[in-house]
């Protein structure tokens, strides 16, 4: 299996920004259509039941005339999409190895602002879960193995699935996560103090899904645009204070964390992978990271957050990393 020892980028890919920046560029983004055509998949768009009316969106990918060997239920990150790069790059990778993918969007997330009326927010895990049931109901074969891997926000989320997969009956045989958001508290902190770069970059995106879903949803959504100048703490704040029940931004931010000893209850086996340069999540939270036995913790010495760069083709690790991980499922069966 590849190790975090194995990721040696060249000297001008190891700075974290460059790592960071790169990762979502268009070129990657061209790499990751160009990789899906090429493993000779055919993905349909799906619709699948989050529980209490809830509708998610999401891309079932197989090789057709190929008996699939598992289903790999994939998350995005933050703002991101079943279509984004890294979705699809570690998709091309698993479907090269026998599975069928399942890429999910979250709420609000793709082109999927139309499918419910209240906006999307990180502690909407119950819906990810039963989206996953129906998921695993439609697409898993009887007696193959179903795993998940998540990108940021999306490893937090793969990772909390993982904790409530056997209460749920999901049949989890394996996760993987990539630089996912432990303590949310923490990382907008660390946003607040580093590169601005970042925190633009995220209240840009998330203030056009807003303006989006006001247009969509007016007699629903009626803040102003004042609203949307706000600061990423305050218009946390914001949408805390006025769209979940948790009344304050600890609260919420408490909600979704995995910090310290919340992993300790997972019986999935799951495999970590963090950078120790990431500009986005500090490394030092994994470090006190309280893990079962199945799980392991990579950490990399280079890789920024959710980058893994490899070349000037902009290969990634992480891809092959997960594939790698998730594959030992396989082997289980």
């Amino acid at each position: 299996m590849l190790s975090a020892a194995d990721y040696r980028p060249p000297h001008w890919l190891r700075s974290p920004h460059v790592q960071s920046v790169l990762g979502s560029s268009p070129l990657r983004r061209r790499r990751g259509a160009k990789a899906i055509q090429g493993s000779g998949a055919i993905s349909v768009e799906q619709l699948v039941d989050g529980g209490d009316g809830v509708r998610l969106h999401g891309l079932y990918s197989h090789v057709p005339g190929v008996e699939p060997r598992g289903l790999a239920l994939l998350l995005h990150g933050w703002e991101g999409s079943a279509e984004s790069s890294y979705m699809r790059l570690t998709a091309a990778r698993l479907l090269a190895k026998g599975f069928a993918t399942f890429r999910l969007n979250f709420r609000d997330h793709g082109d999927s602002h139309h499918l419910n009326e209240a906006l999307f927010h990180s502690n909407r895990i119950d819906e990810v879960v039963h989206a996953a049931a129906d998921i695993a109901r439609r697409f898993l074969a009887p007696g193959l193995p179903m795993v998940g891997a998540g990108y940021s926000l999306g490893g937090n989320f793969i990772l909390r699935v993982a904790l409530r997969a056997p209460a749920a009956g999901l049949p989890l045989a394996r996760v993987a996560a990539v630089c996912p958001v432990l303590d949310p508290a923490l990382t907008m902190e660390q946003m607040e103090r580093g590169l601005w770069l970042y925190l633009r970059y995220f209240e840009r995106k998330w203030r056009a899904s807003l303006v989006r879903k006001r247009a969509l949803f007016p007699q629903y959504h009626d803040f102003d645009d004042a609203t949307l100048k706000l600061g990423m703490r305050e218009l946390t704040t914001w949408m805390v204070e006025r769209h979940t029940d948790f009344g304050t931004l600890d609260r919420y931010f408490e909600g979704y964390s995995i910090a310290g000893e919340r992993l300790s209850a997972l019986t999935v086996p799951a495999d970590i992978l963090m950078a120790e340069d990431d500009p986005v999540i500090p490394v030092a939270e994994f470090r006190a990271l309280r893990l079962p036995a199945t799980a392991h913790l990579d950490i990399a010495r280079w890789g920024g957050h959710c980058g893994f760069l490899q070349n000037a083709r902009l290969d990634g690790f992480a891809e092959g990393w997960v594939s790698d991980r998730l594959s030992q499922a396989l082997t289980q069966v």
